[in-house]
């Protein structure tokens, strides 16, 4: 089945024919026109444009705040974006989506929006973007000094892309892989890796005609354990599927891990190999920014330990130069935050990054070595996936999964080997306990291995899947390594 995909750009009349059938998936699609969607996008202030704002910050070596957040009653949306950009100080603003209509599932979502109104609180986790259509989305992104992202979660966002932005979005996150392996179980990666060639040649489209969007694959992925390597190739290829649709600006993310210097090197690494891979197939002209993701696994439920993590994260954020850092709240053990929950995390964040402001430790040489390594691991594997594909990036991608040579821990997909497994060595960083079919080169292997049983050593115990167990829950009783 893998033989029918094709990284190349999706022909206007293919492109067109889908069009027709997507925009007829909720009556919403019909308000969607192109051409008055472009002469919209180009009348928005420059300093409303997520591109402009990333672009500034990245000259300028600034690392902005961004919170993630979204409800289902429009004006307690609005007012949710409005605090944060306010009492918050955001710099970026998000619109995250229900999970109904992340899964297309949009009559539920049409039932939570009747019950949110009824009830005059949200019955939704987030906000159903195409049951409300364009002009309420321009509603929304219209009322705040403050570009605005759609974040989401979604293996098929065709039809949310197309209305977010003529709904005045101006970047929209995700990708055919990030939003299919860690999301979705029986999706397959060809189904979604050419959905997500739909919306990128839709973004395409509006950079062609003069309205430049920005795109963001999703870095995190599982957010438990993820070694950097595999985080940042799903990122880099991600970019080039998109570049080759016309997509010309792209954010790629990581994921915090909690070992400073990993966390640096990586984001540094996650930059650099963007950019030379995206060379290499033929993509020179695209502008790369980077996120950092503060940490993502178990929080605290100690409200004051929570602001120890999130600091943390705002740390490696900016001591690695990421072009902006997506922000927890201290409500994150609790469940969904509160609006001044949400801000309270952005403020400590803004602290953080302020005192810091200049500041780089990328020139140390535990973070050079870090670097390496990292690089290494990135070429291996990406060198395994161009040849599994002939050099098609796409068919090398879905094959790299089948074969095990791209695995992510923890995810939920029947299409991913799940036989890779991770573990923190003795000072927090992230290793491969077990590297399933990830084709590392024996000096890599060898770094890998001596580096648990070095943990192992110092703790009395053997090298197992009990070091994996108290990784995944240390965080949330205090410590990144469990002491023993």
């Amino acid at each position: 089945m893998s033989s029918g995909i094709m990284n190349k750009r999706m022909a206007d009349d293919v492109f067109h024919a889908i069009r027709k059938d997507v925009l007829t998936h909720w009556p919403t699609g019909a308000d969607v026109n192109f051409d008055e969607a472009v002469a919209y996008q180009k009348n928005i202030k420059s300093e409303k444009r997520f591109s402009d704002k990333l672009l500034y910050a990245k000259e300028n070596n600034i690392t902005l705040t961004q919170p993630r957040g979204g409800v289902a009653v429009v004006d307690e949306h609005i007012k949710l974006l409005q605090y944060l950009e306010d009492e918050g100080e955001a710099d970026l603003l998000p619109t995250t989506i229900d999970s109904y209509t992340r899964h297309n599932r949009y009559k539920e979502a049409q039932l939570g929006i009747e019950e949110s109104l009824q009830s005059k609180r949200s019955m939704l986790n987030g906000f159903p973007a195409v049951n409300y259509g364009v002009a309420i989305c321009r509603r929304v992104t219209s009322e705040t000094r403050t570009p605005v992202q759609v974040r989401h979660g979604t293996p098929d966002a065709r039809l949310l892309a197309e209305i977010s932005v003529a709904g005045g979005f101006t970047s929209f996150e995700g990708g055919g892989i990030s939003y299919n392996i860690p999301y979705s179980k029986n999706s397959t990666l060809e189904k979604t890796i050419t959905d997500w060639q739909y919306v990128d040649r839709l973004f395409g489209l509006y950079e062609e005609a003069g309205v430049r969007i920005n795109r963001e694959p999703f870095g995190p992925l599982t957010g438990t354990l993820v070694p950097p390597c595999i985080s940042n190739v799903v990122a880099i290829i991600e970019s080039i599927l998109a570049a080759a649709q016309g997509c010309k600006d792209i954010t790629v993310g990581y994921g915090q891990c909690g070992n400073l210097i990993q966390d640096a090197a990586a984001i540094k690494a996650l930059g650099n190999a963007t950019n030379i891979y995206l060379k290499k197939y033929g993509y020179s002209d695209c502008t790369v920014t980077t996120v950092l993701h503060q940490w993502m696994g178990g929080f605290p439920e100690d409200e004051s330990k929570a602001f120890g993590v999130i600091s943390t994260g705002a740390v490696a954020a900016t001591l690695s130069g990421a072009t902006k850092v997506i922000v927890k709240s201290p409500h994150e053990a609790m469940g969904i935050p509160t609006m001044q929950a949400n801000a309270a995390g952005l403020k400590t964040t803004r602290q953080v990054v302020s005192m810091l402001r200049g500041q780089s430790f990328m020139s140390a040489s535990m973070v050079i070595h870090e670097y390496d390594v990292i690089m290494e691991e990135i070429e291996c594997i990406m060198n395994a996936v161009d040849e599994l594909g002939g050099g098609d990036i796409a068919l090398g991608a879905v094959r790299a999964f089948e074969a095990g040579v791209i695995d992510v821990p923890f995810a939920p997909s029947k299409f991913n080997a799940g036989k890779l497994l991770p573990a923190r060595d003795l000072d927090g960083a992230v290793r491969l306990l077990s590297l399933g079919s990830v084709p590392f080169r024996h000096s890599l292997k060898d770094f890998h291995r001596d580096k648990m049983e070095e943990r192992a050593k110092s703790e009395n115990r053997d090298v197992s899947f009990n070091m994996v167990v108290d990784d995944i829950y240390a965080i949330g009783n205090g410590y990144l390594i469990t002491p023993r």
